[in-house]
């Protein structure tokens, strides 16, 4: 196959298109920088370009797109740019080039109002409950792709919804959890109880590959559909926290925050940085205390099954690969 992998300079693009060329596909990649992805052709510019866009997606089998605004914060208009009109973009350009398979990359976000998670599969993608800018384009992204699965014999799209990726490289989660417990700035919410799933990034690439193998193997199973994708191996976030430390050698949180006081801080943070936008990400809001404070883990069944992937890394060998990472940067 072809592939062409959007957002490739990111840890998961990246890695995906590793695992693509490793295997002995041609791959493509459109991102704004190098991709760094040895072996891959990039593809240099937006996927709000229909030009670049049209030249990436020429002759290509399929398309894996990842490429997003990913922020906590941040100018709406931007999230619908990227996020809602990236998508648009690449989707119309891969119809119109007749490439057969589309996975669109999403989030579990997309399906969560605030309140717990607990056990449930793909539900619905709700852009109009969805809380934060991220989530709600996210949304809307993910249903203008399905939709485009009409039932004739176009592209075919999947929707995946990897949760909580992490691993070495990580400038999302890892490396932001790792600077504040680094400085004392990194709370828990409540008791740190809530259970929530995560994701070893090796594991979340070959889901996705996965998922766009099912495309061309037993497409009638996966098109048209949205899976949720995790480790299967649900944590407390203290504990998840914790092992995050622990990898870096920094100390876990030992300071605690009202789950409630932590969501009301967060909404005066947004509100705070849309009129005095900080040079970094916030560092509370109110979907990140959410997040922070309530169950979000999910049944796998259907997504092992449909793809017919089980993830490899476990999250206790997701951390010795982290600490071994964190300790080959204090050589």
């Amino acid at each position: 196959m072809t592939v062409l992998v959007t957002g490739a300079s990111g840890l998961l693009g990246s890695v995906v298109a590793r695992v693509l060329v490793d295997r002995g596909e041609q791959v493509r990649t459109l991102q704004r920088r190098p991709s760094g992805v040895a072996g891959a052709v990039d593809v240099a510019g937006s996927v709000t370009d229909p030009d670049v866009v049209a030249r990436a997606v020429e002759g290509v089998d399929g398309v894996v797109h990842l490429a997003a605004k990913v922020s906590l914060a941040g100018d709406p208009a931007d999230f619908d740019a990227v996020n809602v009109g990236g998508t648009s973009t690449v989707l119309d350009a891969a119809r119109h080039a007749g490439v057969p398979r589309f996975v669109q990359v999403s989030s579990p976000s997309v399906a969560h109002a605030g309140s717990s998670l607990v056990g449930v599969g793909a539900e619905p993608a709700d852009p109009t409950r969805a809380h934060g800018d991220y989530a709600r384009t996210k949304g809307l992204a993910e249903l203008l792709a399905l939709a485009a699965d009409d039932g004739s014999a176009g592209t075919d799209v999947v929707a995946v919804r990897p949760h909580l990726v992490w691993g070495p490289g990580d400038t999302q989660l890892v490396e932001r959890v790792v600077d504040r417990a680094a400085r004392g700035r990194l709370p828990l919410l409540g008791h740190g109880a809530a259970l929530v799933d995560s994701t070893y990034v090796d594991n979340a690439a070959d889901g996705i590959v996965a998922a766009l193998d099912r495309l061309r193997d037993a497409p009638d199973v996966v098109r048209g559909r949205a899976y949720v994708l995790t480790n299967g191996e649900p944590r407390t976030v203290a504990d998840l926290m914790a092992g995050i430390c622990g990898a870096a050698g920094v100390p876990a949180p030992a300071w605690r925050v009202p789950a409630g006081l932590a969501r009301a801080a967060g909404s005066v943070v947004e509100a705070v940085w849309r009129v005095r936008p900080g040079t970094d990400e916030p560092p509370m809001t109110r979907f990140l205390a959410e997040q922070l404070s309530t169950a979000h883990w999910f049944d796998q069944r259907a997504t092992r099954a449909d793809l017919g992937w089980t993830p490899a890394v476990s999250i206790d060998e997701g951390m010795e690969r982290l600490a071994a990472y964190y300790a080959d940067r204090t050589r």
